[in-house]
């Protein structure tokens, strides 16, 4: 008789069954229309983000407070969610034609709403995959929220500590704090907090803002007061889903108004018949590649290249990057600001116009009709990637004509969640996870580690974790730019190594 030896689950096993549960929980909880996310209804989302301990989130899973995962949630959720007890996902209802003013999240793209004191509305354009990220967000933060109030409550009745008595003086400051009452009010927070005094200063300005300076202590003590009003007067923080998001959710409303006014920009010009190339990547990657070398003439004989793509891609070099700006639309760039609600802008190239240039392109002694189009779309959201892609490549209905677009490639620039490597790595994936599931889906990538090996450049290949429509390379994009006299600006903040890149590919 065989004897069974029990194993234990691997962490790779426990993480995908964790996946799995999230979605389907989160699922569930949209078709319900409401849930409270530290009650019953919301444990198994909060049970799964424990075990998963996503790196964004840090140590989530430690007593300590994870504050890089707070800044990093803070900044993609709307100014003052933390003060909110109900929070509303809607769909596109309105509220833009009323006296609300959106609230726009600095590392996301998304209308919010401040109804009252207790509320906030937050607007869903980009389809489930929006959703899974809010909730995902706020399940982080409403954790992080009872790590406070368990730290600064010390009896049933709610009776509080030295420490969040100290805070809460602090940030109820009409004139503000002098710096010797911003260390003070620190030391307490540090303490509130489980962390050292040097920690909580160092990150205390990255929450700050023009307006509100103080604005760290400020969410501390608003996730803690609102944890506070849980524990001891059961008045739960909610979140619910309005009944038209429910209703149009999966139907590609915005994505087809999105898609159309592309088509309808390229008839407009005269380009649909034209080679067309799709880039999903940033909206100043490909512009800069193009446009520099012209626009910035003076600056490139005054330092190298690759230093004034640096420079680009900082945001406080406004000066320069206007003139880059002006030159691509004065030379063949269309600019399409989104007002569908998918918040994806999109710019269009007309290679023939790149003539006078003088680039050595591979397509200057091609035929007018064959030059191709590249159309750039900024970075789609998860599921959103599909709506907007599907959409796009429908044939267009134009005075009652059928009209195809020439698609001659689709090539997608981005980032994914990698097991090795760091910020400014060329990640080269053979895998990806698709949203939803646990499972785990290879494909073949046309651009290899080895062509890039010898250029001073870290690259790493094998299984990422991506969602579905994301960080899948192709080196068509590279083709494009083929010829090394090129300067290729990278994407992000990254643009040396990447111009390195391109080069080597070619």
């Amino acid at each position: 008789m065989s004897i069974l030896k029990l194993q234990g689950r691997t962490r790779a096993q426990e993480s995908s069954g964790a996946i799995e549960r999230m979605y389907i929980t989160m699922r569930h909880l949209f078709n319900r229309g409401f849930y409270k996310p530290m009650g019953v209804s919301g444990e198994t989302l909060r049970e799964s983000l424990l075990t998963l301990r996503p790196e964004i989130y840090g140590s989530i899973a430690n007593e300590k407070a994870e504050l890089e995962g707070l800044l990093y949630v803070i900044d993609r959720l709307p100014h003052g969610i933390e003060e909110c007890r109900f929070i509303n996902l809607t769909s596109d209802e309105g509220y833009g034609n009323s006296h609300f003013k959106p609230i726009i999240p600095p590392k996301r793209r998304r209308n919010c709403y401040r109804i009252d004191d207790e509320q906030m509305n937050i607007e869903i354009t980009r389809g489930r995959s929006e959703i899974y990220d809010i909730l995902t967000h706020l399940t982080f933060l409403f954790i992080e929220s009872h790590k406070i109030m368990k730290r600064v409550i010390i009896d049933e009745d709610g009776s509080v500590n030295r420490d969040w008595e100290k805070l809460e003086y602090a940030v109820t400051q009409l004139d503000g704090l002098t710096q010797a009452q911003r260390e003070v009010a620190l030391t307490h927070t540090a303490s509130i907090l489980g962390r050292t005094f040097s920690e909580i200063n160092n990150l205390y300005p990255k929450f700050s803002t023009p307006q509100n300076p103080d604005r760290f202590l400020r969410v501390i003590w608003s996730l803690g007061k609102m944890a506070i009003r849980e524990a001891v007067k059961n008045e739960k923080r909610i979140i619910t889903f309005s009944p038209v998001l429910r209703e149009r959710l999966g139907h590609h409303i915005h994505g087809e108004i999105w898609a159309n006014n592309i088509k309808s920009v390229l008839v407009e010009k005269n380009l649909m018949d034209r080679p067309v190339h799709i880039i999903s990547a940033n909206m100043h990657s490909v512009m800069n590649t193009l446009y520099t070398p012209v626009a910035l003439k003076t600056e490139l004989k005054k330092k190298k290249a690759l230093d004034i793509y640096e420079e680009l891609s900082d945001s406080g070099n406004g000066a320069l990057r206007t003139k880059v700006t002006k030159a691509a639309l004065d030379k063949g760039m269309t600019f399409i600001e989104d007002r569908s609600g998918t918040n994806i802008d999109v710019q269009i190239f007309d290679t023939s116009m790149l003539e006078e240039f003088s680039f050595k392109s591979g397509f200057a002694n091609l035929k007018a009709e064959e030059k191709p189009v590249i159309v750039v779309m900024d970075y789609a959201f998860g599921e959103q990637a599909y709506e907007t892609m599907d959409e796009l490549l429908k044939p267009y209905n134009f005075n009652g004509i059928e009209i195809k677009m020439n698609v001659r490639s689709i090539s997608i620039m981005g980032k994914a969640g990698i097991l090795e490597g760091g910020k400014g790595d060329i990640m080269i994936p053979d895998a990806h996870l698709f949203e939803g599931t646990a499972d785990n889906y290879p494909f073949e990538n046309q651009l290899k580690k080895s062509d890039l090996d010898g250029h001073d450049i870290n690259v790493v290949d094998g299984a990422m974790i991506t969602v579905l429509g994301t960080s899948l390379q192709n080196k068509d994009i590279l083709r494009f730019f083929h010829d090394s006299t090129w300067n290729v600006c990278g994407l992000e903040m990254e643009g040396a190594h990447y111009q390195k890149a391109i080069q080597a590919a070619s």
